[in-house]
């Protein structure tokens, strides 16, 4: 099948093609409307101090900045240890952080990491970034070779959802519908074996059509 003969085809369905597209786009968009809570992120960041770091030397110093960027990455790691999970829930009075999600992220080259805390409620979600921080920064003291922790902005709770993505769903929804569209029309006409024009006869029976009897509407 020919570009040109698969846009004729979808011109004669056009209904379909036009129908199906726009009721997906309506269904996805209808369910995340009602159905998809809104999910709220609050950002915080906050930078390590190693052990050490106030040496005026310039080797020290190099050696301190290194140390830092690798317990950066234990501190990173930490953040989703039980422990401060467990102690950040006690400090806010819940019995766990189930329905946040935490997402920790840092670079390799810098000392500082950074921590997104996405839920449904864009004042807990601070608190609880907030409160990670803050426990996060007792217990690397305690644990490993930090002076602190310090929180470079603390979380505010976001004014403005971060999801669900519902344009994306909707759009994502339409060129599903769409290309269920062309591919029924496809099938249909791949398994429709009526013979639609003289080219067709020519084609199967390999002879040339010398005539034809036109359709008579009403009767002698």
């Amino acid at each position: 099948m020919t570009l040109l003969e698969l846009l004729e085809l979808l011109r004669k369905h056009l209904r379909l093609v036009i129908a199906l597209p726009v009721a997906c786009a309506l269904v996805v968009g209808a369910y995340s409307a009602l159905f998809m809570a809104d999910t709220y992120t609050a950002t915080t960041s906050m930078y390590v101090l190693a052990q050490r770091e106030d040496s005026g030397s310039s080797s020290t110093l190099s050696s301190d900045l290194s140390a830092s960027q690798m317990i950066s990455n234990d501190v990173a790691t930490l953040l989703k240890s039980d422990r401060v999970v467990n102690e950040t829930a006690k400090d806010l009075g819940l019995e766990d952080l189930k329905g946040y999600d935490v997402s920790v992220t840092n670079e390799t080259t810098s000392r500082v990491i950074t921590l997104s805390v996405t839920g449904p409620d864009a004042q807990r979600a601070a608190d609880i970034a907030n409160s990670m921080v803050e426990n996060v920064s007792s217990i690397a003291r305690d644990v490993m070779s930090v002076e602190s922790v310090n929180a470079i902005d603390q979380a505010q709770a976001p004014k403005v959802p971060s999801g669900p993505k519902r344009p994306l769903y909707v759009v994502v929804a339409f060129m599903a519908g769409l290309f269920l569209a062309v591919a029924i029309v496809v099938v249909a006409d791949m398994l429709n074996t009526k013979v639609r024009g003289q080219e067709e006869v020519e084609e199967l029976l390999g002879i040339p059509v010398i005539g034809r009897v036109p359709a008579m509407k009403g009767g002698m």
